[in-house]
């Protein structure tokens, strides 16, 4: 059974050898490590993905033995496998402004397109309160007067609803390190309102456009701390428009159909395993 652990807290010594020690002599093999050192932060970061010998010890205990190894050392320790229950994955569908990726999640779940359940819908503004009442989903609001988000928060609630997966549909603050760290090994996906790497920032439709570009899209990507998307694009799709076509319809066009459908197709993806994270890459899964 594959499980990862990730471990993110204050920097010092001899912090990843209780980890890999318990894991390496309960008979695990390891296929990937990661660790990180933010220096400017004085923040540790580790990520392992294992092969757990599920058969011999349960992953609630090796849960239990990192959380032990966590309160030894300072740190945050999350052991999560994908396999380790019997129900589709449980997701918190983040938002901001706009409703329509959320909503296409939301009706492509109700009619069996995604095999996924929708745990809690997280906002840093109020906007798509409405939606989550309206498909009866739980609703948390972590930003202030302003937007700006409390990221602490965020984690709490991934842990308190048992979140499998951070959906980011059209959230537009960008996470910081260590949330990314907390969750990394595949588990935070991202859409984007433009073609990655050529239009990244908060205005793709309007960066394009001033390049005189016929072609638009959406990019479906994990997301990577302290990488820019790169090889972590799941999907990506384009449409068209003449030339002379004005901005309001090509962002028209996108937003209300173009980048739900793309987020959609690219969960998709994750969800029936068709794709996995290794090594900051996307990769098939045979």
């Amino acid at each position: 059974m594959q499980v990862i652990i990730t471990a993110v807290g204050p920097d010092h010594t001899g912090l990843a050898d209780p980890i890999i020690h318990y894991v390496t002599g309960a008979g695990a093999n390891i296929h990937e490590i990661q660790m990180y050192d933010r220096d400017s932060e004085r923040l540790f970061a580790m990520l392992l993905r294992t092969e757990w010998p599920a058969n011999d010890e349960p992953v609630d205990v090796l849960r239990q033995r990192m959380n032990e190894i966590g309160q030894l050392k300072g740190l945050s320790i999350r052991t999560w496998s994908r396999d380790e229950f019997a129900r589709p994955p449980r997701l918190a569908i983040c938002t901001t402004y706009r409703p329509e990726p959320a909503l296409a999640v939301l009706r492509a779940i109700g009619d069996g397109q995604l095999k996924a359940e929708p745990a809690v819908m997280i906002g840093n503004r109020d906007s798509c309160r409405g939606l989550a009442e309206q498909f009866d989903v739980e609703w948390r609001m972590i930003g202030d007067d302003k937007g700006n988000p409390d990221n602490e928060k965020m984690v709490e609630l991934c842990d308190e609803f048992e979140v499998d997966y951070i959906v980011l549909a059209r959230y537009m603050r960008i996470l910081p390190p260590a949330s990314c760290w907390r969750f990394a090994g595949g588990r935070i996906i991202n859409l984007h309102h433009g073609l990655l790497p050529s239009f990244p920032g908060f205005r793709p439709y309007e960066d394009a456009f001033s390049h005189r570009m016929l072609t638009y899209g959406a990019t479906i990507h994990f997301i990577v701390p302290e990488l820019d998307a790169g090889n972590q694009t799941i999907h990506q799709s384009t449409f068209n428009v003449f030339p002379g076509t004005p901005l309001e319809e090509i962002k028209r066009t996108g937003e209300s159909d173009h980048e739900p459908e793309c987020l959609v197709e690219g969960l998709r993806r994750v969800f029936d395993r068709e794709v996995e994270l290794h090594f900051h890459r996307v990769v098939r899964v045979t």
